[in-house]
């Protein structure tokens, strides 16, 4: 693994953010089907991030489906950083010209209540770890053009990071069961997204258990306090300027958000 490399990725991508054009897919600069430079890429964005000022607040987890596994050519999820100012809050618009190719998921989040630092995490563990779960939306953003991506492309990328949205109502583990639920979700009032927590790996407590065990094994554990976005319960929609989505899952509520279109409130 050449650290110029890893760092001359980095760079074309925080490019991309920072003009607002969209790069070429930048798996042409690293070796075919390298996942583990393209997570060493995504590292130095999270270390440079924390440098930054910004605040790690968890992680999400993506490639949860199995049809878009398939189509990367890939047999796991990925995972990807969060930070704190990449949270919406509810009512709160998402400004025009935020987000380069936004598109809308719905997910189950989890927030944990202790850290989970073992490498062989139980379903057991994962319960007791867990202070509540909340209905939310993952904003996915992607740098590279076109959004032409492989598992490379996309781990490098951030794991395609863009926002989020939480729902307001905590609810403990023991009064929903997460691989039943039932997810709606509608742009403009019309259904556009559907699917169940058995979409997501099979239930979003089996994605959040590979993550823990993942993380572990790196090192890098979850920790208390932790939001983790366990991933998409069925296929995403694309979000343009004066968009409004809701999303309803069965047991948790309801989430939204909206996006402005430009000059508002100029």
């Amino acid at each position: 693994m050449s650290p110029d490399l890893v760092t001359k990725v980095a760079d074309v991508l925080d490019e991309a953010t920072r003009t607002g054009t969209p790069c070429a897919p930048v798996r042409g600069l690293l070796p075919e089907g390298d996942i583990e430079t393209a997570y060493a890429v995504q590292r130095l964005h999270v270390e440079r991030g924390v440098a930054a000022g910004r605040r790690l607040v968890g992680r999400k987890i993506g490639l949860t489906s199995p049809a878009v596994q398939r189509q990367l050519g890939v047999g796991q999820p990925d995972f990807g950083a969060l930070f704190a100012d990449m949270a919406v809050g509810e009512g709160e618009p998402v400004p025009a010209g935020r987000l380069l190719q936004p598109k809308v998921e719905a997910e189950v989040a989890l927030v944990l209540a202790s850290d989970l630092p073992y490498r062989d995490p139980t379903v057991a563990d994962l319960l007791r770890a867990t202070a509540f779960a909340l209905p939310a939306l993952e904003i996915v953003d992607s740098r590279i053009a076109d959004w032409d991506i492989t598992i490379v492309d996309t781990v490098a990328d951030n794991a395609s990071c863009g926002l989020f949205v939480l729902g307001g109502t905590p609810v403990p583990l023991d009064r929903v069961d997460l691989r039943g639920v039932r997810m709606t979700l509608a742009r403009n009032g019309e259904t556009v997204s559907q699917g169940t927590g058995a979409d997501c790996l099979g239930s979003p407590l089996t994605a959040a258990r590979w993550l823990a065990a993942t993380l572990a094994g790196l090192g890098d554990p979850l920790r208390a306090g932790d939001i983790v976005l366990t991933g998409a319960l069925g296929p995403m929609a694309v979000a343009a300027e004066g968009d409004e989505f809701t999303a309803r899952i069965e047991g948790l509520g309801t989430v939204g958000v909206a996006f402005a279109t430009e000059g508002a409130g100029a």
